[in-house]
Parts: C-alpha cells; sequence; structure tokens
C-alpha cells in the first residue's frame, strides 16, 4: 500500500451527539469496505467451524450499540479479524423475548476475541430459527 492510498481514521473520544454521529459514520464505512471485500457476506469462524453471516441486522445493531462508545468503535475497525477469529466464552444463552430484533434467533453465542492494544471485544451471534444459519448480531468493547 502506498502512501497516497492510506488514511488514518480520526476516531472522535466524546460523548456528545456529533461524536456519537461520526463514529456511526465510521462504523457504517467499515462495513461497506468489508462487503465490498466479502461478497459472500459470510466469513469462516474457526472456534464455530462454519460461517458468521454479515447482514443487515448485523450492521443496524453494531451502529446503534458501539456507535456510543469510543473503545467499541475501536473493535469495530477490526472487524474481520473479530469474525474470524473469536471464540465461544461459555453455553449459548436465550433470546431475550422483549427484544424484536431477537425474535428470529433461537439462541445466542457470546464470543471474545483479544486485540493487541484495545482490549477484549465482545462478539454476539445468532443463531437463527429455522436454518441454524449463524449471523453476527453485534460487536463491542468487553464492558461496555
Amino acid at each position: 500500500m502506498n502512501n497516497e492510498e492510506y488514511n488514518p481514521i480520526e476516531v472522535p473520544t466524546g460523548d456528545g451527539k456529533d461524536d456519537i454521529k461520526i463514529r456511526e459514520e465510521i462504523i457504517s464505512e467499515v462495513y461497506r469496505k468489508w462487503y465490498e471485500n466479502n461478497p459472500s457476506k459470510s466469513v469462516y469462524n474457526a472456534d464455530l467451524k462454519d460461517e458468521i453471516n454479515v447482514r443487515f441486522l448485523s450492521v443496524n445493531e453494531t451502529i446503534h450499540h458501539a456507535s456510543k462508545s469510543y473503545l467499541s468503535t475501536l473493535v469495530v475497525l477490526q472487524l474481520d479479524l473479530i469474525l474470524r477469529n473469536a471464540h465461544q466464552i461459555g453455553k449459548p444463552v436465550k433470546t431475550k423475548p422483549e427484544v424484536k430484533n431477537q425474535s428470529v434467533f433461537t439462541k445466542m453465542l457470546i464470543m471474545e476475541c483479544p486485540l493487541i492494544g484495545i482490549g477484549t471485544a465482545k462478539l454476539t451471534v445468532g443463531v437463527k430459527k429455522k436454518s441454524g444459519m449463524k449471523i453476527q448480531y453485534c460487536i463491542t468493547a468487553l464492558g461496555v
């Protein structure tokens, strides 16, 4: 990569509406670029030994949650690494019936991925009711 192609991303650290809006745009751009590089909209996860699919719900849920925190936004910048390398923590958990976006899933898998210099990413993966397809639900920094 030459220097003309390298544009560092400046992620705002504040908690104001303007900073959150900029972080939403950054996360949206990360997903847009990821889609360009992954036309199948899925990637193989070594721990699950299965594909994790990234869909519209994945993007919306992550933008909504991760943009509220500087660290969570930094975590999303490592999207591909997290999807490929996160490992499941504990047993699957039940979906929350009061959360409409979770109604299409039978269970949620909680996964983690350590990121040097950032901390630990939390990846939530939903398992679809009929197909068993694994869908990335949300990515945030652990503890945020």
